[in-house]
C-alpha cells in the first residue's frame, strides 16, 4: 500500500467516474479535492459528501496549463494537507475522420489527454517522492490499446499517456509511489453515455441487459483497491469491462 497522506486530489473529475471515486475516497475518511475547469459543477458532489460527514472541496483549474496545475497542487497541500492519492481523469473522446482532423483538433486532444496527464503526474510525484509514499492513477479508454477509425487524435493521445504511466511506474515504483493505468473498456453507466446511446438506439437503452454498462461505483471500488494494494503485489495496468463486452 502506498499512503502518503489523507488527501485525495482528483483532476478532471466529472460527474461519473470522478464523482464516484470522490465518494469512495470520502467514505474511507480521505479529504477529497475535486479539480475541474469549473468548480461549480462539482458542488453537488461536495454537498453529497458533506451530508454524509465527509470532507470535500472543489477547485477550478485548467489541467492543460502548467501554472494552473502547479498552483492547484500548492494550494491543496497548503490548505488541505499532503496528497496521498492523485487521480488524473481528464480526457475528450474525439471521433473525427482523419481527413477532417485539423491540426488544432489534434493538438487539443493531445493537450487534454496526454500533456495534462504529464503535468498532473509530475506535480504529484514532486510532492510524493520526498515522502516516499503515494498513489497516482490514470483513467484511460480502449483507445489506449488500439486505434480505431476516426480516432487518430484521441488514440494517439491515449497511447502517449499510457507510455507516460509506464515510464512513471518504472521510475517511481522503487521510491514507493504506486502508479497505475486503468483501461475502461466498455460503456460507463452514466447519464451522458445513456443519452448518447438513446440518440442512437432510442428507448431500447432502457431495456439493456443487466450489467451491460459499467457502474461508476464498481469502477471506484477498483480504484480504491489499487490504492490499498500491498507493495509486494502492485498492479500497474488494470482493464475493466462488463462480462458481455466483446474484446
Amino acid at each position: 500500500m502506498a499512503d502518503g497522506g489523507a488527501v485525495a486530489l482528483l483532476v478532471g473529475a466529472g460527474d461519473a467516474i470522478g464523482a464516484a471515486v470522490a465518494r469512495r475516497c470520502a467514505a474511507e475518511g480521505l479529504k477529497v479535492c475535486i479539480a475541474r475547469r469549473d468548480a461549480a459543477k462539482s458542488q453537488a458532489v461536495v454537498d453529497q459528501i458533506a451530508a454524509k460527514g465527509g470532507t470535500a472541496r472543489a477547485f477550478s483549474a485548467d489541467a492543460r496549463q502548467e501554472s494552473a496545475v502547479q498552483e492547484l497542487f500548492a494550494t491543496v497541500e497548503r490548505e488541505v494537507g499532503p496528497i496521498g492519492l492523485c487521480l488524473f481523469n481528464a480526457g475528450s473522446n474525439v471521433n473525427t475522420p482523419l481527413t477532417d482532423t485539423s491540426s488544432n483538433l489534434f493538438q487539443k486532444a493531445w493537450e487534454l489527454a496526454c500533456y495534462a496527464g504529464f503535468l498532473t503526474g509530475r506535480e504529484a510525484a514532486r510532492r510524493m517522492v520526498p515522502r516516499a509514499a503515494g498513489t497516482i492513477l490514470f483513467t484511460r479508454a480502449t483507445a489506449s490499446l488500439r486505434g480505431g477509425p476516426g480516432f487518430a487524435a484521441f488514440a494517439s493521445a491515449k497511447f502517449g499517456l499510457r507510455a507516460l504511466a509506464q515510464s512513471m511506474a518504472r521510475e517511481l515504483g522503487p521510491k514507493n509511489i504506486h502508479v497505475a493505468h486503468l483501461v475502461i473498456d466498455g460503456g460507463v453507466d452514466s447519464e451522458a453515455i445513456r443519452n448518447r446511446m438513446r440518440a442512437r438506439i432510442g428507448d431500447a437503452v432502457d431495456s439493456l441487459p443487466a450489467d451491460s454498462l459499467i457502474k461508476t461505483s464498481s469502477i471506484a471500488e477498483a480504484y480504491w483497491s489499487l490504492h490499498r494494494q500491498p507493495r509486494d503485489a502492485w498492479t500497474h495496468e488494470l482493464d475493466l469491462r462488463p462480462a458481455i463486452e466483446k474484446w
